[in-house]
């Protein structure tokens, strides 16, 4: 079988609005589903707000709990103004990143798509904020304190290049990780079938499923690593808006 084919974008609902192919499509179902899961979850989670809290609530706190912790040690106390954006795409990404290791599901964070957009809405959130707050102080960003003059404008340079591809690694790291680990699980399941057929089972057949096991429980610690890496460095881009220049 065809390692990609799990990643085909199908059409469901045709539609075009001003030449621009805004169809409905498996990726739309599967995000659509994944956000309505995470508001049924926290929704039916902090409903009754139980002193002693159930697994339900439990679980709900401690994401909370997590990602809060996580605002305020990166961005300080002023980064939770951004909590809600944050625990949101925290719960996206890992929920969307769970989702893609059932079997027959679709990998939305494996399209390069969704994960630019993500990107490109954080990206333009922190310059949103930077100049909102600072104006153009927001542009000492750019120019580390302690610099030499001699060295500032090669620094100043790499400085905005480093801010430029941000948006671009932020995206990619995500894409690549994911579509990777699917295509290595798919992959090492084909082989496992195949020797099944062959019918040596009993001798070697053992061994890439066990293999294919041990790689789907990387790729679950990868899922939600993953979700942290890109929660932490939405709130260190965060940070840079807050306090620019430190």
């Amino acid at each position: 079988m065809d390692p990609i084919e799990q990643f085909a974008v199908i059409t469901i609902v045709p539609l075009h609005i001003f030449g621009i192919d805004v169809s409905f499509t498996n990726a739309s179902v599967f995000m659509l589903c994944i956000v309505a899961a995470i508001m049924a979850f926290v929704y039916g989670a902090t409903r009754k707000g139980s002193l002693i809290p159930g697994r339900l609530q439990s679980a709900a706190e401690m994401s909370y709990e997590f990602v809060a912790n996580t605002v305020h040690l990166t961005s300080g106390s002023k980064g939770m103004d951004f909590f809600p954006l944050i625990f949101s795409i925290f719960m996206f990404v890992l929920v969307c990143n769970i989702v893609t290791l059932v079997p027959y599901s679709f990998s939305v964070t494996s399209q390069i798509i969704v994960t630019a957009a993500l990107s490109i809405l954080v990206i333009g959130l922190v310059i949103g904020i930077g100049v909102f707050r600072h104006g153009f102080g927001f542009l000492r960003a750019f120019v580390p304190s302690g610099v030499p003059m001699y060295l500032l404008p090669f620094i100043v340079m790499i400085e905005i290049i480093s801010f430029a591809t941000r948006p671009v690694s932020l995206s990619v790291r995500l894409f690549a990780n994911m579509l990777a680990g699917e295509i290595a699980l798919k992959v090492m399941g084909g082989f496992v079938a195949a020797l099944l057929g062959a019918g040596v089972a009993a001798i070697i057949a053992p061994l890439p499923l066990i293999a294919t096991i041990a790689l789907f429980a990387f790729e679950l610690l990868e899922a939600v690593l993953q979700a942290y890496v890109f929660a932490i460095l939405t709130c260190v881009y965060l940070n840079d808006a807050i306090h620019p220049g430190h």
